[in-house]
């Protein structure tokens, strides 16, 4: 079996907004901040509320040595922020796979927060031969998030209202965070994303359900999640990825919520990159052996 068939793409067509020739043409080359030297590339992907700054908090403890990093901003978002496009994963796999084209990245591992890691599967259906590992940061499932009633209309109003975006930040780290953080959070949002993109990306992420797609995928996941995220939880990841992606595997961190790369940088940098670093090694992993006891004061999940 091929590369293509174990991710589910067998023609190239479906629901990831290309055209039938699957070649995504209009993509754009993302603006991306880089950041190390290293052979094994990586392309992050940032998540609904903020541009490419969402990783600064881990920006300068990464292994630069063993790691090349591209941080891209999304169509909509950041130095991208007035680039037009209809602003879904799908589109966002191609402009993702311009970038590594334009930086000479023939093969490359990805990371995604919350949204991002949409994209990151969209990439990995468009061509899963040329990525590595992925790992997903309170990761969105292929199967979208079901957001209903009330819940729906505050996420839907968010583009416009600064204080729905507070209340969804609150919310989704347990209400338990200080006032002025959740502040900072909400002016970087507002600051670094174009209303009506914004409102278009929640359609993509949160409706669009291509899980069919991915069943049966064998490039090795890693999904870190905190344990005080109420939406996307360890639950949630066990009832789609885990059963989804057949080399996958389930990191918890204690006293994360929604935004680990905020709320326990340092954690979330070494579940990160433990697993990345284990690509080929033997017993690195879920193609070769658990990893997750490598990660400090993290919980791996079945």
């Amino acid at each position: 079996m091929d590369a293509a068939a174990e991710c589910g793409a067998e023609d190239g067509t479906g629901t990831d907004g290309t055209g039938a020739d699957g070649t995504g043409a209009g993509a754009v080359t993302l603006p991306a901040t880089r950041i190390g030297d290293g052979a094994h590339h990586v392309i992050a992907v940032h998540g609904w509320f903020a541009d490419r700054r969402a990783y600064a908090p881990v920006l300068e403890v990464l292994d630069r040595a063993t790691f090349s990093y591209a941080v891209p901003d999304l169509r909509g978002y950041g130095e991208a922020r007035d680039v037009p496009g209809a602003c879904t994963a799908g589109e966002a796999a191609w402009d993702v796979l311009a970038l590594a084209d334009a930086l000479g990245w023939e093969r490359f591992s990805l990371v995604g927060h919350s949204m991002g890691a949409a994209v990151m599967q969209r990439v990995v259906l468009a061509a899963p031969e040329r990525v590595r590992r992925m790992v997903g940061i309170a990761p969105v499932p292929a199967s979208g998030v079901p957001l209903r009633g009330e819940q729906w209309e505050l996420f839907a109003e968010a583009a416009q209202r600064p204080a729905n975006r507070r209340a969804i930040i609150d919310y989704t780290t347990g209400n338990r965070r200080p006032d002025a953080w959740l502040d900072l959070m909400v002016e970087r949002s507002v600051s670094c994303t174009d209303p009506a993109a914004f409102r278009r990306w929640l359609d993509s992420w949160a409706l669009e359900d291509f899980h069919g797609e991915v069943r049966g995928c064998r490039v090795p996941v890693r999904l870190v999640v905190g344990d005080g995220d109420p939406v996307l939880s360890a639950e949630v990841v066990r009832t789609t990825w885990l059963r989804w992606y057949t080399a996958a595997e389930l990191v918890e961190l204690p006293a994360a919520g929604h935004y680990p790369l905020d709320e326990t940088p340092l954690e979330t940098v070494r579940a990160v990159e433990d697993f990345l670093r284990a690509d080929g090694r033997p017993g690195g992993g879920p193609d070769g052996g658990p990893g997750g006891d490598r990660v400090p004061r993290g919980r791996e999940g079945a």
